[in-house]
């Protein structure tokens, strides 16, 4: 009956130590200690990291407030333009504006017309100004709130004779032109034509009735009067010549004619 070797080969004793043990989910360990790793539930798990520490967040950059800047006017009125009946473009604008400014109800056409017209009085009015319908430095200077304009340089006497000479020269280059009802051209004009063809030669646009150049204009006496103002009948406007002289286109003669004044006219001037 065989029996049971109970001796172990020599050499190959064990220590205690050395004996392999079965650690949990199969990984070997020695004895009961584990080797770089806990094992929990057969998987290795990592030693959570420490919680990094939050950003320090930059604070927001501070600017300064931007100072405040004065509004503008809404309209800046050339300091160097007449306007008054008659003149158009967009001088005629700003000046519609700023009446509007001022509570006026225009519409802003760039039209120098009654309703312009009547506004720039009423303006003139409620501020002691002349009231003559024309702006000129004071009331210009008075819508820019600046009271009386001094912008641009006043224009020399020298200007102004000039302009009157070229008034006049241009009357009288008409003389002998027909008379035509509506017309403004050498081939055919009426008085009103015939004082808008003098003045454009001037550089100055005037209302084309005259009734309106009759009413458009600032009042003077005779004794005022120079040479290229306008001289005013009820319907009928001439060139003031001076020397008791005025250029127009004259109904009765059909043409246009240098003579004498006549009547009880007025004076107006544009300058």
């Amino acid at each position: 009956m065989a029996q049971n070797n109970t001796h172990r080969l020599p050499g190959r004793a064990q220590l205690p130590t050395q004996r392999a043990a079965r650690g949990l989910g199969g990984a070997a360990v020695l004895g009961t200690v584990v080797l770089g790793s806990a094992f929990v539930g057969g998987s290795a798990q990592a030693a959570p990291a420490a919680p990094a520490a939050p950003a320090a967040s930059a604070p927001a950059a501070q600017t300064a407030p931007a100072a405040p800047t004065a509004a503008a006017p809404s309209a800046v009125l050339d300091s160097s333009q007449k306007l008054r009946w008659g003149s158009r473009g967009g001088a005629v604008q700003d000046l519609q504006s700023a009446l509007n400014d001022h509570g006026a109800n225009l519409a802003v056409d760039g039209v120098f017309g009654p309703r312009t017209n009547s506004a720039v009085k009423d303006y003139q009015s409620s501020n002691d100004l002349l009231v003559d319908g024309v702006v000129g430095p004071e009331t210009r200077g008075a819508l820019n709130g600046s009271g009386v304009s001094t912008g641009g340089a006043s224009a020399p006497a020298s200007s102004s004779s000039s302009g009157s000479s070229s008034i006049v020269d241009a009357a009288r280059s008409a003389l002998g032109s027909p008379y035509s009802w509506g017309g403004s051209s050498l081939g055919g004009m009426d008085c009103s034509g015939l004082v808008n063809f003098a003045y454009q030669a001037a550089g100055i646009d005037l209302p084309r009735s005259s009734g309106q150049i009759a009413n458009g204009g600032t009042q003077i006496s005779q004794s005022q009067a120079q040479p290229g103002d306008i001289v005013a009948w009820p319907g009928h406007v001439a060139i003031y010549a001076g020397n008791g002289q005025v250029i127009d286109a004259s109904g009765s003669k059909q043409r246009v004619v240098e003579r004498g004044i006549w009547g009880n006219p007025s004076f107006v001037s544009y300058r």
